[in-house]
């Protein structure tokens, strides 16, 4: 599908049939979500440009992120999105030639229709494409903005759950481990866009006139960053936490197994001493010999309790 967008007075409109952008003028924006290979072919051809193949998008190379080619600039991001099955990245490419924004993406995406709504808000403020990029671009950064006060509310109310439950559980650490995987997957999209940026804010063919609102947005992505340094920080300290409390349960089990066995030791022994087969045995004719012994071992659990007790061992 390809929407384009254009100027017309006053107004943008929208068009979606690709076979009108030779009849078009002002063109601020094409973006082409999974198209056909005949309206991707249309579309170079009419324009004279050139999209990357959807390998080349994914590429990591810096080389392979941000280029500039006959005066063109062609940039590369990974966006996030939230699914069922946790956050996922999908690759989106820029291109801007002569004031003229082109995207190209697969699937849909909640940013492009913030952005193409904010758009519609506020008319006269888009006068070309390079305007319409960085709307995309402040769009994307508030979502980010929004995923990390998300993580940071859920980290919260980890926090408390450690707090307030005396046994550790499983479930929690699973979901530190979860948190900390979204954590590590947004900041390395943030850097990603920060990357690109810099590249597009040395650009000759990028508008000097922009270029300052360029850079407020780096500075909102370096903000950006430095909240999710704390947010990871914050989920090893609660990370650490958490195995000091398994470490707390396991001696506690551990201790009370230690009490139980040495209180059961001097029973044990006195039985031990009372079973030997010999003739001769102290008490062992007497008729309250049995008692005499049984007596014994109580008496010996009772003072090693009373000592461990004394000493707050248990």
């Amino acid at each position: 599908m390809v929407r384009i967008y254009y100027r017309e007075g006053k107004q943008i409109k929208r068009e979606t049939d690709v076979r009108e952008i030779a009849h078009l003028k002002s063109i601020l924006w094409i973006d082409l979500q999974s198209p056909s290979q005949e309206e991707e072919e249309w579309v170079e051809t009419k324009c004279d440009i050139s999209f990357q193949t959807p390998q080349e998008i994914v590429e990591i190379e810096s080389s392979a992120r941000y280029f500039e080619q006959d005066n063109t600039i062609n940039a590369n991001f990974n966006f996030l999105k939230v699914e069922t099955e946790g956050y996922i990245t999908y690759p989106v490419s820029v291109l801007v030639r002569d004031g003229v924004l082109f995207t190209y993406r697969s699937g849909d995406s909640k940013t492009f229709a913030d952005t193409v709504r904010k758009m519609k808000v506020s008319q006269d403020t888009f006068q070309s494409g390079v305007d319409i990029l960085l709307l995309l671009l402040e769009t994307r950064i508030e979502s980010d903005a929004d995923l990390l006060e998300g993580l940071a509310r859920d980290i919260s109310s980890i926090s408390r759950d450690l707090n307030r439950e005396q046994k550790a559980k499983q479930g929690i650490l699973l979901k530190i481990s979860t948190m900390q995987e979204n954590t590590m997957l947004l900041r390395e999209t943030i850097i990603d866009k920060q990357r690109v940026l810099s590249g597009i804010l040395r650009s000759q063919f990028f508008p000097e006139g922009h270029k300052e609102h360029l850079r407020i947005i780096l500075k909102d992505i370096s903000s950006i960053l430095e909240y999710s340094t704390f947010n990871f920080e914050r989920l090893e300290y609660l990370q650490n936490t958490f195995m000091g409390l398994i470490n707390l349960e396991q001696n506690q089990i551990i201790k009370i197994f230690t009490v139980f066995t040495i209180i059961f030791m001097p029973p044990t022994l006195i039985a031990g001493i009372f079973g030997m087969n010999y003739e001769i045995l102290p008490t062992t004719k007497h008729e309250f010999g049995f008692w005499f012994s049984l007596l014994l071992m109580a008496m010996s659990m009772i003072g090693i309790w009373t000592f461990f007790k004394r000493k707050n061992w248990i």
